[in-house]
């Protein structure tokens, strides 16, 4: 690569953009739902609040299928050219985490209602279908997991952010800008 060419990160596509920020405000309601509501007494209210925490992440699996399928047809664009390989593989092994959990998280979700007896309704209309039989043991080791991949989550949450800053901030070398809402067109070509 020539060196008094200077690198200008060519920027994620806008669907791209679009699907990655609003998973992304999706999950953090969700996180902070999941801890409120757990120190809610039993009410009307709590049951609301269960209610709308169990279809925002069915909508979070279902933006996270579409998000893979856009992902496969339209590939990240490639990281700088100073990112070490070890780097690059450390961001992969971190992205392809942070997909798992997009799904693993609302799935252990679902299936510990499903095991708990408690339909999931998808938006308060539609019914879901219980992945698992009735089975009190298992729903308690599901809400085990789902709690502790929410943790898993939120470690890998914090550190993706803290690297995507580092990059901004100490790098300099693009890598947050390319995922950032664009407002200039030529930014987009």
């Amino acid at each position: 690569m020539d060196t008094n060419i200077p690198y200008k990160p060519k920027p994620y596509n806008p669907v791209s953009k679009l699907l990655h920020w609003l998973i992304a405000v999706m999950i953090i309601a969700m996180l902070i739902l999941g801890f409120y509501m757990t120190g809610l007494p039993l009410s009307p209210y709590k049951l609301k609040i269960y209610s709308w925490h169990k279809w925002m992440g069915i909508s979070i699996l279902l933006l996270s299928f579409v998000r893979v399928l856009w992902r496969l047809k339209y590939p990240a664009p490639d990281l700088p050219p100073q990112i070490s390989l070890q780097a690059s593989k450390m961001a992969l092994a971190g992205h392809a985490a942070l997909y798992a959990l997009t799904f693993a998280v609302p799935l252990s979700g679902w299936l510990m209602s499903s095991a708990k007896g408690v339909q999931t309704v998808w938006f308060g209309v539609m019914p879901l279908p219980d992945l698992i039989p009735k089975d009190e043991q298992i729903g308690d080791l599901l809400l085990s997991a789902h709690i502790n991949l929410n943790f898993l989550l939120i470690a890998l949450i914090i550190g993706h952010a803290l690297m995507a800053l580092k990059h901004q901030f100490i790098d300099k070398d693009g890598t947050l800008m390319r995922m950032l809402p664009s407002f200039n067109k030529k930014d987009l070509t």
